[in-house]
């Protein structure tokens, strides 16, 4: 589920926190890694156990309403298209969604005031609104309806991300590539999926017998940019003239040195691959300059690693 740029962004935070004097070793440092990664699951399966809270939520206010001392038409025969959402009934009852809440101990049951600002604020969002009183909803009509409530409830709100950023030091960087996450999921959902459908794994070859290539790549990648980082310094010096090294953003260097890993070390990965990710890398995590100074420096090394045999890609990896 996790694209190579995000298993990038990963281990670009990953090596920052390593060259910040963060983790005592390589190792330890590879370790918060693949903390990091679970992390991000588990960011993931909260926010699916929060969809349902939320639409429990509403059928418990339903049936409250019901038992009041004068109850009104609308209390007697409530509008019930919320929950009886066919996509949150799905996941509701998804085995592979319960066995992992389950393994996360996930339980809203102390965050009550946080579900009801979260509920009465999607009751008053015009996509709510025009969901519950439109035509009779599809199963893709349940299905926008879940992911505007990601994008444009959740997403939105301050408050569930404080929520989050206070019981992990991890979420306050992974909130938005959850999203993308879910985006992906409620999009892979079909209405002839039953309770046994597995969701997506983090890493898409994740269950493969012969191993997890995506996680061997994040793996590599930020074990061999630390252990080439003192012969990359070198070779940025000689390639950036007329800058001092300790006055290149330190972010560029970072992304140099991981692509000039890429470049050397990664014989599958094109090079053309590589050079475009680590120019948009840099327009998301540098200055507004770096993306043209990124790309000048490793145009310079494609010609000189390719000069000096340093640079062969095989199969997929082939230099066009």
């Amino acid at each position: 589920m996790l694209s190579r740029r995000f298993l990038r962004i990963k281990a670009l935070q990953a090596i920052y926190a390593f060259m910040q004097d963060g983790p005592e070793s390589m190792n330890s440092g590879e370790k918060q890694l693949l903390v990091s990664l679970d992390k991000l699951y588990e960011l993931y399966i909260r926010q699916l156990s929060l969809l349902i809270e939320v639409s429990d939520f509403a059928r418990r206010r339903i049936e409250e309403n019901k038992l009041k001392f004068l109850p009104t038409e609308e209390d007697l025969h409530p509008n019930t298209r919320f929950t009886d959402n066919r996509f949150i009934a799905q996941l509701a009852n998804n085995r592979d969604y319960l066995k992992k809440s389950h393994s996360f101990k996930i339980s809203w049951a102390d965050e009550e005031e946080l579900i009801r600002k979260l509920y009465n604020t999607l009751r008053e969002s015009d996509f709510y609104i025009t969901y519950m009183d439109g035509p009779e909803p599809s199963y893709n009509d349940d299905k926008e309806l879940a992911e505007n409530i990601f994008n444009r409830i959740f997403a939105e709100s301050e408050l569930l991300q404080s929520f989050f950023e206070e019981r992990s030091i991890y979420w306050s960087d992974d909130f938005e590539i959850s999203l993308i996450m879910l985006q992906k999921t409620i999009k892979g959902f079909r209405a002839d999926h039953d309770e046994f459908t597995p969701l997506p794994a983090l890493l898409k070859d994740e269950y493969d017998a012969d191993g997890s290539e995506d996680l061997d790549f994040v793996k590599n990648l930020y074990r061999k940019t630390i252990i080439h980082s003192d012969e990359f310094n070198t070779i940025i010096a000689d390639k950036a003239q007329n800058w001092e090294l300790d006055r290149i953003a330190l972010m560029d260097i970072l992304l140099l040195k991981m692509a000039m890993t890429e470049f050397i070390d990664f014989p599958s990965v094109p090079v053309k691959v590589t050079l475009n990710e680590y120019i948009e890398l840099a327009k998301s995590f540098s200055t507004p300059k770096s993306k043209i100074f990124i790309n000048g420096i490793l145009d310079k090394l494609i010609v000189e690693f390719k000069a000096t045999g340093k640079l062969v890609k095989t199969g997929r990896g082939l230099m066009e």
